[in-house]
């Protein structure tokens, strides 16, 4: 049962870094310093979904899930949990690849345009 309930905290720990990385730059706009953190976590979110790559909080999951009798699962996080999610038929093969780069290109666009606001709004008051 331990080892559940250490599953679904990385799982909760997992959705919180995708949200971070999604929406730090809002957490920014209040509050500048946080760049420091949300900067490498956005960028590592973009390049494991970008790669293809498998972020290791889902293999320390489903190591987790596992040795507590649960099934663990093969594909990525966001194609396990969050794809099915928003686009329910859309996660078998080439389709759901070219959307997770759809996911990892919208999250560094929509952040780069925040954090340009941000930059001009700071120019326009120091100048």
């Amino acid at each position: 049962m331990a080892y559940r309930w250490l599953a679904d905290a990385v799982l909760v720990l997992h959705l919180a870094f995708i949200a971070f990385a999604t929406f730090g730059a809002l957490a920014v706009w209040r509050r500048p310093r946080w760049a420091w953190l949300h900067v490498p976590v956005m960028a590592w979110a973009a390049f494991v979904v970008l790669a293809g790559q498998i972020c290791p909080l889902t293999p320390l999951e489903n190591a987790l899930r596992q040795a507590g009798g649960a099934a663990g699962y093969r594909q990525s996080f966001i194609a396990h949990y969050l794809l099915p999610l928003i686009y329910p038929d859309a996660v078998q093969g080439e389709v759901g690849r070219g959307l997770q780069v759809l996911l990892g290109l919208g999250l560094l666009v929509s952040n780069l345009v925040v954090y340009a606001v941000l930059l001009r709004r700071r120019r326009s008051r120091s100048g």
